[in-house]
């Protein structure tokens, strides 16, 4: 894994930003076309508003977004599709194609189907945060390493639910979701290239427990240490509590 530094959240979010976009470019010069997975959450807020500025013919991306809440209407405020479509789609609106995942009726038959469509589409870039728990996308503590589905129903753990919390999505704990639909670990390692960009004091625990400590479905995040070409972009308060940054 290659790990970066910056000053500032905005400078972590333009370079992990310009690092998609060119990955991106190379895959459409190689064989015409790119597939892209995109992260939802406060975090990506900044990587989403540099990325979608950057000269890229989206009309030959197709995307698809790591995790959705069950039972969660499209118009939530929480609602991951409603966030990809407004701090995404919409301000690229040659895209060649989003695959949301609704999960709001039937979670694991909504996983086979945006699945099969997901083997069709070999993934050039995923760009991916890391959760306070160290959850990857919304593969919570223990996380299965070994599922080869694409994706996956799982139980959101407290930690996981009292992010959200904190972070203004919901009103209080109990409308928090305690479960959702994720793409698994292994399908997230299939990716080609992984960008990380992971800002802020409070991911500091989760970003040292991932680098530091050994490969664990404890810490979900540590399985991005075995990826061949995944990059970890960080702002200083996240890398604060790395022993050697």
């Amino acid at each position: 894994m290659e790990i970066y530094i910056y000053p500032t959240k905005q400078e972590m979010a333009a370079a992990a930003a310009e690092m998609t976009a060119g990955r991106l470019r190379d895959a459409i010069a190689a064989r015409g076309s790119a597939n892209l997975i995109l992260s939802a959450g406060a975090s990506q807020f900044e990587m989403l508003a540099a990325l979608v500025d950057l000269p890229v013919d989206w009309s030959r991306v197709t995307g698809f977004h790591l995790a959705e809440y069950a039972g969660l209407d499209a118009s939530h405020p929480a609602s991951f599709r409603k966030y990809l479509k407004e701090r995404f789609a919409a301000k690229v609106p040659a895209l060649k194609a989003f695959h949301y995942i609704n999960a709001e009726d039937d979670p694991a038959s909504e996983c086979r189907r945006v699945g099969e469509i997901l083997r069709r589409h070999p993934i050039d870039v995923a760009c991916v945060g890391i959760g306070e728990n160290g959850h990857l996308a919304f593969n919570n503590p223990p996380a299965d390493f070994e599922t080869t589905e694409p994706y996956i129903v799982v139980e959101l753990d407290q930690a996981c639910r009292r992010q959200q919390l904190a972070e203004g999505w919901f009103e209080t704990l109990d409308n928090v979701p305690r479960r959702a639909v994720s793409m698994s670990i292994r399908q997230i390692l299939a990716s080609q290239s992984i960008i990380a960009a992971v800002p802020d004091r409070r991911k500091a625990p989760a970003v040292r427990d991932t680098l530091e400590g050994q490969v664990d479905i404890m810490v979900p995040a540590s399985i991005l240490n075995t990826h061949d070409d995944c990059h970890l972009l960080l702002d200083e308060p996240a890398a604060s509590m790395l022993r050697d940054p």
